[in-house]
């Protein structure tokens, strides 16, 4: 792909399309923005090529139908810091806090298990308690034998001294305090956590890892919503993902994106070639029981009262194929992330229609996956849906105007609630009228969460809006017109990068929070 850059020509006046997965006019010299990805996208750089698949060596009668692993539950490991002071006369003896002796520290415990108990219950994501530990003083983390294994060290600071504070950040893990006022007994740490701890006895943030978003005041919920954003943040880093054709990234220089996505991530890109994809598809097509399973699987699907077909039902059949030919490579290759590059100038010869349906299809069932191979902003598709619990929307947006921007992309989720199915229409890729793509009329009035990442991994912008309206212009067929409060001005003058990322919510604090521990600044868009 070296000398294809001397095949194109970008000019001041040359308007190109502005699709999302189309491909160059033939004739024309204007680049198109899918053309651009496949120059400019990256290489294999920093990921695992695999090579060698076929239909027997990864096919799964237990996979069949199957839906994706579902997240990995955060383990949080409670400890409760105290002291118990002793009476000396005419001199002050004891600090603030009404933890002063073993019996108030018993009753603590008990308190702060009840309270666990119910915060997991009211969870909406996977979460498992570990026994809350007391602790006097620094030798006695050594006598907790569950430390290792937790994911984050929730500290109920009641008392005793910085060293253990410092000790258990040490350790690698997230570490949260938790200071009571008002639920009682009061905390000593609820006076002295900033100037004494976070700050170090200076005017600055001094303690590595940890900031005032990790203090948290008698609010339950404020603790909740922290402990969702590092669940998602637990089952994105280190994730794997499947690349069909290699990682990209739009209009960046090869090879940079995927080491920031490393760096950034850690994100195991395993990348499958067009060549292995094909042969795959080929092989696939030879057995019986997988073309049955595409025609029943259509029929059930076009039965469905929330679906008008508006295009071929072989392309619905083809994408039912394909479903499970990409379904059966993540459960063989352990992942449940996947994504296409070149979606449509490869795809479609190989598969006879369109992916976009079949990712759709892939959404809704779990699995996260995604058009374009567009590695600047898939990984926060994937932190978003592990945050949520829901399917992310990878779109296109527009120039934002009177408060409102048109958000679109020829790929969506149904099921964006994670639970209902939307009413879609299924219809032809715009771009290239072929294929099956799904129209996905998403809910009026829905609360979204909008994430802007920037091409240079520093920064990532919110917005919260609401769905106004469901158009049907001449572009990328799901499209949302998304209404919010702040100034369009300033939402313009802000947006980085290319595609956002949108769920339905309000999760605009975990994503902050979860960015903010891989160092990735966040700024909310009020």
């Amino acid at each position: 792909m070296g000398n294809i850059h001397n095949d194109f020509s970008i000019r001041n006046n040359d308007h190109g399309t502005s699709c999302c997965c189309g491909n160059n006019v033939k004739g024309s010299n204007e680049m198109t923005r899918r053309k651009f990805v496949q120059v400019t996208g990256t290489g294999a750089l920093g990921t695992v090529a695999l090579s060698g698949l076929s239909w027997s060596a990864i096919i799964s009668e237990q996979t069949v139908g199957k839906s994706a692993n579902q997240r990995q539950p955060l383990t949080v490991k409670p400890v409760l810091t105290y002291e118990v002071p002793e009476r000396r006369e005419k001199t002050s003896w004891r600090n603030w806090g009404g933890i002063q002796t073993e019996k108030d520290a018993s009753e603590e415990i008990k308190k702060i298990q009840d309270e666990l108990k119910l915060l997991g219950a009211k969870a909406d994501f996977p979460v498992n308690f570990l026994p809350v530990s007391g602790v006097r003083r620094n030798q006695d983390l050594n006598k907790i034998q569950d430390l290792d294994s937790a994911d984050l060290f929730l500290v109920y600071a009641a008392g005793g001294g910085m060293n253990i504070f410092d000790t258990l950040n040490k350790m690698g893990k997230n570490v949260i305090f938790f200071c009571r006022h008002k639920s009682g007994p009061v905390y000593l740490w609820y006076e002295i956590i900033s100037p004494r701890y976070l700050r170090q006895h200076t005017d600055k943030l001094a303690v590595k890892g940890i900031d005032e978003d990790d203090v948290v005041i008698d609010s339950q919920d404020e603790l909740l919503w922290r402990l969702r954003a590092l669940c998602g943040l637990k089952n994105t880093l280190d994730s794997r993902i499947l690349a069909i054709g290699g990682p990209g990234a739009w209009a960046q220089p090869e090879g940079v994106v995927p080491k920031l996505v490393q760096e950034k991530f850690r994100l195991d890109i395993q990348t499958v070639s067009y060549e292995d994809l094909g042969r795959l598809i080929i092989d696939a097509r030879k057995d019986k029981s997988l073309t049955a399973r595409a025609k029943n699987n259509t029929d059930k699907y076009l039965q469905d009262a929330g679906i008008i077909l508006e295009t071929k039902r072989q392309f619905v059949e083809n994408c039912f194929v394909l479903e499970e030919i990409f379904r059966q490579m993540m459960e063989r290759f352990n992942c449940r992330a996947l994504t296409i590059n070149e979606c449509m100038g490869t795809i479609m010869p190989l598969a006879e229609t369109s992916a976009c349906l079949t990712l759709g299809l892939l959404n809704d069932n779990g699995y996260l996956a995604f058009c374009e191979s567009d590695f600047v902003v898939v990984p926060s598709g994937i932190l978003m849906a592990n945050i949520s619990g829901k399917p992310s929307f990878l779109n296109d947006p527009t120039y934002p105007h009177d408060k409102m921007i048109t958000l679109a992309h020829c790929t969506a989720p149904r099921r964006m609630d994670g639970k209902k199915l939307e009413p879609a229409r299924v219809m032809t890729h715009f771009e290239s009228d072929y294929g099956a793509a799904p129209k996905v009329e998403m809910l009026i009035g829905q609360t979204v969460t909008n994430i802007m990442p920037d091409f240079a991994f520093n920064r990532n912008i919110g917005l919260l809006g609401k769905i106004a309206d469901n158009p049907f212009m001449d572009i990328c067929r799901s499209q949302i017109d998304v209404t919010f409060g702040c100034d369009s001005r300033k939402v313009a003058e802000k947006m980085p990068g290319f595609h956002w990322i949108t769920v339905y919510g309000d999760y605009i604090k975990e994503a902050g929070y979860a960015l903010k521990k891989i160092g990735i600044e966040f700024e909310n868009l009020v």
